[in-house]
């Protein structure tokens, strides 16, 4: 059973956007206006606008959500200023901190800084969520539930935590899909079919994180799991842990996405 849910106003219907809608209709759509100059358009169950402009005086959404390019936030933020008196405003971007969309909304806007993962698009995404100063109980609760609708949310109360958290979580996925590719690369490499190399290198990591999910042992006990003394796993592992060549790079990838997070604050 559905509930609708208040109006909306989505801004920017890409990847991420257009995963979080798909997850409100699911969850009852009332009424909703998307302002996005690039889509394609039609938008079921939401009104199409292709500039602010066009957003009706009188509409007044409980949610303005912001799933834009951070390099786009200074000019397109201060459009929807006028809605700061009632509605929280749920942020996607990455690295553009409150403080910063604050001063282009007004030091009063209720904001929430969300990151989430492009596994939305199926249902299994993990969002990671603070909320500013100002958000009131029920509008985290509004939060929640929007970012609810495409995964698991979890909220931390540390502002900055949001720059490690988009390096871990919010790029995740492009490292596992990584993994993948050079997994089915390798397999060529040693003669396996194209065709059987890629669908063994996904059902790999994807039947992998399946497991890792619903599993309550820890990573490293998994791993260990598969790991037979003097067998084939372990001789790979050995030369993936020289001198510390996968740990090393994790964390300095990590650490240069987190760096990069913070450069976007503007």
């Amino acid at each position: 059973m559905t509930e609708t849910l208040p109006p909306l106003l989505l801004i920017g219907c890409g990847k991420m956007g257009g995963a979080m809608l798909a997850g409100w209709r699911e969850r009852g759509l009332g009424e909703t206006l998307v302002v996005d100059p690039f889509a394609t358009g039609p938008i079921p169950g939401a009104t199409l606008l292709r500039d602010a402009a066009e957003i009706p005086a009188g509409f007044a959404p409980a949610a303005v959500v912001l799933a834009t390019k951070p390099q786009e936030a200074p000019a397109s933020l201060p459009t929807y200023a006028r809605f700061a008196g009632s509605a929280v405003f749920v942020s996607i971007m990455a690295g553009k901190t409150v403080g910063f969309m604050q001063g282009l909304l007004g030091q009063g806007a209720a904001v929430v800084r969300a990151m989430p993962n492009t596994p939305a698009a199926v249902r299994q995404g993990f969002t990671v969520a603070f909320a500013g100063p100002g958000v009131s109980p029920s509008q985290r609760g509004l939060a929640d539930t929007l970012l609810a609708a495409t995964g698991e949310v979890d909220w931390v109360a540390e502002e900055g935590l949001l720059d490690p958290v988009t390096a871990v979580s919010g790029g995740g996925p492009a490292y596992v899909f990584l993994l993948a590719e050079l997994l089915e690369a390798a397999a060529v490499e040693q003669g396996i079919p194209a065709d059987l190399a890629r669908r063994m290198a996904r059902a790999t990591v994807a039947g992998s994180g399946a497991l890792l999910a619903a599993s309550t042992e820890d990573a490293a006990q998994l791993r260990k799991n598969v790991t037979s003394p003097k067998g084939t796993t372990e001789r790979a592992l050995a030369v993936l842990m020289a001198q510390q060549a996968w740990p090393d790079s994790i964390s300095k990838a990590i650490a240069a996405a987190t760096a990069r997070s913070r450069e976007l604050a503007g």
